[in-house]
């Protein structure tokens, strides 16, 4: 072949190789703000001349990143004078279009230009926001199970924030995407409470959803939590439990559908829709088994439509639980029905069956004690594990 030719070979068999493309590695999902500015104060999600040093646990590594900064439910726009990301202290400086801040419209999510910055699979990163303010906390991700700092002043270049005080929720984060193969992609876990990691310990990445992630790494398969507690499939949240979020299917697109790379979704929700009813939402609100199995078909066609396959996970069990009027043998008969419908409808592209992973066989309403959290409800780091670990890794293909 002529030199000539092989130069036209190469040329072409470069434009046909796969370009790479950006694949969420984390994100959380927001709920609305508080009702009032003085509940947001008493909550610590008003911000004024102040530094937000908060960590994240990535799944999918790369050498290059970028952030996503979210101003959701927020009904005025934010400024962020200053914005970093590193592994080990205040790291690199983010810049939004070439601009090192960036104001975020109400509602708004904002791209950070990426950063060269090589991250492992499962790394945790620090991100910094400087807050000029003042400004009411948005994007917020009120359980994050992760302990975040807010520090006085420009400290977003700080080695360590110094005064900090404790944060328990993320704010104005919407994501971490890092620049990913084209055949890469990631699994977006969407839930309630369960999924979210209540009672999982602080600090440590004990979901079951990073057990998951953990076993996918060898894969290049990234995980994303969608979690929010007290969700639930049909209602929103009420205005004193606002923290439990939108109903799961009004918030399906932003926190599903939106996230970069998405292929698959596992959906574990559903257990609040039967618990919160006469409880902590009217019992107006109570609901059928009918009901859930006609949300969770919407789920899965508005999944299909844009090519992700919708995975089913059964409901856990609950009776005993401390939360009085949650549980009920109605109830339970509900559960069974919707879990039977999950196992056997052959509706969703696979099932995950966490009932029978984390029930006591002798007595299957209840959570096994060894994977129980302590309220009947929610499993322990135990139950978590055991749950990360049933999952059949050939789902994901």
């Amino acid at each position: 072949m002529s030199p000539r030719l092989c130069w036209i070979a190469l040329a072409t068999a470069t434009l046909l190789l796969p370009a790479d493309r950006w694949v969420a590695s984390w994100a959380p999902s927001p709920s609305p703000q508080l009702a009032d500015a003085a509940q947001m104060r008493t909550a610590k999600l008003v911000f004024e001349n102040q530094t937000l040093r908060q960590t994240v646990h990535v799944s999918l590594g790369g050498e290059q990143v970028r952030v996503r900064l979210s101003n959701a439910f927020g009904k005025e726009k934010v400024r962020i004078g200053a914005a970093r990301i590193g592994r080990n202290g205040p790291g690199q400086v983010l810049t939004f279009s070439g601009r090192p801040e960036v104001t975020i419209p109400a509602d708004a999510i904002i791209l950070s230009d990426p950063v060269r910055l090589s991250i492992p699979s499962g790394a945790d990163l620090t991100i910094s926001l400087y807050l000029p303010g003042p400004a009411l906390g948005a994007g917020i991700h009120y359980a994050a199970q992760q302990t975040n700092q807010v520090g006085a002043g420009d400290q977003s270049a700080a080695a360590a924030v110094t005064g900090a005080n404790p944060l328990s929720a993320w704010v104005y984060l919407a994501g971490v995407d890092v620049l990913a193969p084209a055949t890469a992609f990631n699994v977006v876990t969407f839930g309630d409470s369960i999924t979210d990691g209540a009672r999982s310990t602080v600090d440590t990445n004990r979901r079951w959803p990073d057990v998951l992630a953990s076993r996918l790494r060898s894969k290049k398969i990234g995980v994303v939590n969608a979690g929010i507690g007290g969700n639930r499939l049909l209602h929103d949240a009420s205005p004193s439990n606002i923290r439990f979020g939108t109903n799961a299917l009004a918030r399906f697109e932003r926190d599903v559908l939106a996230q970069p790379g998405v292929r698959y979704v596992i959906l574990l929700e559903g257990i609040n829709d039967l618990g919160h009813a006469g409880t902590s939402a009217p019992a107006s609100e109570t609901v059928t088994a009918e009901d859930l199995i006609a949300a969770m078909k919407q789920l899965i066609e508005r999944a299909h439509q844009r090519g992700v396959k919708l995975i089913g996970a059964t409901i856990l069990p609950f009776e005993g639980t401390v939360f009085a009027g949650y549980y009920s043998a109605e109830k339970e008969a509900k559960r069974q029905a919707v879990n039977t419908w999950i196992r056997t409808g052959n509706a969703f592209d696979g099932v995950i069956d966490f009932d029978k992973v984390t029930r006591d066989p002798s007595n299957p309403t209840r959570l096994l004690a060894a994977y129980d959290g302590g309220d009947h409800l929610h499993p322990s780091d135990a139950g978590y594990r055991a749950m990360g670990e049933a999952i059949d890794l050939r789902l994901f293909r």
